[in-house]
């Protein structure tokens, strides 16, 4: 499965009172999946370490080890952000009242045509009224093994 991985997503993984059902069942599907991430990604994902650390909500030690946990993922960074930013991903942002960094994420499933992982509740409304689907919970198959 291929999807656009937004930042709050990949945080839950990240910190213990960041729990999050949704974004842990996307973790388990990770092994499977290929992720598609803005290139602001890398930056977001620092500052909320950082922002964590200074907070003392993680140490350091934690913060090495999202990074290890995230590193060992398979995320694409997507080189066209910028080119796009001025342009596709401000317009968003205005239609949908999304900061540039959230509208950064809606842009990128749009032009590649792909689910956005969020659980960020505003971006999952401008999403579902751009036309994007949303990667959800997978349910649970019955022991019998019929569908539900």
């Amino acid at each position: 499965m291929q999807f656009v991985l937004d930042c709050s997503v990949a945080i839950s993984w990240c910190l213990v009172d960041e729990n999050n059902p949704t974004a842990n069942a996307i973790l388990a599907m990770m092994p499977d999946a290929e992720a598609f991430v803005p290139g602001i990604w890398s930056l977001e994902i620092a500052n909320v370490l950082l922002v964590a650390e200074r907070r003392n909500r993680m140490t350091t030690d934690q913060s090495s080890e999202a990074i290890t946990l995230l590193q060992s993922l398979l995320i694409q960074v997507d080189t066209a952000t910028d080119a796009n930013a001025l342009g596709a991903t401000l317009t968003l942002g205005r239609q949908e009242g999304l900061a540039a960094y959230d509208a950064a994420y809606l842009e990128l499933a749009l032009r590649l045509g792909l689910p956005l992982a969020t659980i960020d509740q505003r971006l999952a409304l401008a999403a579902t009224r751009c036309g994007v689907d949303l990667v959800e919970e997978e349910e649970e198959t019955p022991s019998n093994g019929e569908a539900p």
